[in-house]
This record gives C-alpha cells, structure tokens and sequence, in this order.
C-alpha cells in the first residue's frame, strides 16, 4: 500500500484526503503540510487516521513517502517539486499551470529522468486529453473557451491591473483571450486545465485560452477545439462548480481521486 504525502490542505487536497481515509483509494496518508496550520488541522480532524503534520514542505519530502500530492499553488510547484524529486518521491501536480514556466517545466523534466521518478498531471476539469496526445504531431492550433460565473473568478491577479469590475457585467462577456502561459499568471486558480492542452500537445503551437463570465450560468464550461492534419477534435464540459470552492470544478476533483486511485491499483489501465 502506498504512502501518500499531502501538500496543501485546501478544498481539493481535503477531499483526495478523504477518498483516502475512507477507503476510495487504497494508499495510506501519512503526513502533510499546508502553510496555513490551521488547514491542516482542520483537515486532521475530518479523517480517521490521523495523519502527521509537518512544519514544512522539505520535512513533507524527506519522510518515507511513495508519493507526494501537491494541491496548493502554482508557487508550491515552482518552490517544491524539485526537492520532492530529488528526495527521490513521485508527484502529483494539481496546479499545471506552473509548468508552462519553460524553466520550471525543464528542471522538473530533467529531475524526474535523473532520479527515475514520475510526475503525474491529472486531466482535471476537461475531456479529450488522451485523443489531443495521440494526434500531437499533426496539431495546428488548439483553442478553449472557459466560461465562468463572476465569483468564481474574483481574485484572479488579472483585476489587479484591469479596469473590468466582475458585479458590474450584466451579460455574457469576453474579459480575456490571450496564451496559455498568459493566462495561467493572470488567472493561476481558474483555468490551469489551459496548460495541460499546452503540454499535452507539445511541439504544436501554444493553446489560445478565451475567459468568458456569464453571470446567468451556475456551471464552469469548457469548450475545447483542435484542429490539424488528423481532422478536427471539439469537445466541451459543463461541470458543477465544487461546492467548497468555486474556482475550481468538481470534476477536477475527481479526476484527481481517479487518477491517485489508478497510481495505487494494480489493474487494466483504460485509456492512453
């Protein structure tokens, strides 16, 4: 049985917890760490089996894990993940858009080969990952539309230097088209689903990522087109938005339990 090491203690990293503890995925959580304590007390108290709380996320690395859980920011991501692999741990990303950061994309690339471990990116909120991998030689350009509810986007550093104001939009309302990689700084908790398009289809060009609010909408939607020599992939999701953070999709959620739950069986893999 695996050992699961936890880094972050929010809305997601509490419900991969608890998949955990209540027997949805066969692993053991044995420690974890979140930079608010009393995160990672609060979620203490939700499981049964008590894991350990670490003072930092080095201490997270250095215990006797198989894996660690990153469920915090992209930050967390840029600072951490190469220690966890150098501590020889595989990793699971939740916040991919740090990797379209070219630097922090080849440092974590060349870690994992130099010390034989893996890092696991789970699809998240989207479909279609495993056709836009297949065709990825022949892509031309990949396109997604996200649109959101205004409060699941307040926040975002983009109204830092915008002059939009999210209570003031009546009707549906492109506030964003821009790159992946833009897109993911400016909007770091609400569309890293853009930076698996990215790196999924690596060797084509840069996803084009398109921010939509819709105060009339209750869901978080994805509309994803591909197109390229192969022909032409649309695909689009309507996800309910978790109910303890609407920034994020409750199927971002259980992609993520699906795909812990595929690292810790041994079993017939479906898909790519």
């Amino acid at each position: 049985m695996k050992r699961i090491g936890l880094l972050g203690c929010g809305a997601i990293g509490t419900q991969i917890a608890i998949a955990i503890d209540t027997g949805m995925i066969p692993a053991q959580l044995t420690h974890v760490f979140d930079s608010d304590r009393s995160k990672a007390d609060a979620l203490a108290t939700k499981l049964k089996q008590k894991p350990e709380i670490v003072g930092n996320a080095h201490l997270l690395s250095s215990n006797s894990l198989d894996l660690v859980i990153e469920a915090a920011s992209q930050d967390a991501v840029s600072d951490n993940a190469l220690s966890i692999l150098q501590n020889r741990k595989d990793l699971m990303i939740m916040s991919g858009g740090a990797l379209l950061d070219e630097s922090v994309y080849e440092i974590i690339s060349e870690a994992c080969k130099e010390f034989k471990k893996t890092v696991y990116l789970p699809s998240g909120a989207i479909s279609g990952l495993d056709a836009l991998k297949s065709v990825r030689n022949e892509l031309e350009s990949v396109t997604i539309t996200t649109t959101k509810h205004p409060d699941s986007l307040k926040g975002a550093k983009f109204f830092e230097t915008s002059n939009i104001e999210l209570d003031s939009i009546s009707e549906v309302t492109t506030i964003f088209e821009g790159s992946a990689s833009e897109a993911v700084r400016l909007f770091p908790k609400n569309v890293n689903v853009s930076a698996l398009l990215s790196l999924a289809g690596i060797g084509s060009h840069e996803t084009i990522v398109k921010v939509v609010v819709d105060p009339n909408t209750d869901m978080n939607t994805h509309y994803i087109e591909s197109k390229g020599s192969f022909g032409k992939i649309t695909t689009t999701v309507e996800n309910v938005p978790d109910s303890t953070n609407p920034k994020t999709s409750r199927l971002a959620v259980l992609s993520a339990i699906e795909t812990l739950r595929s690292i810790c069986t041994d079993e017939i893999k479906i898909g790519t």
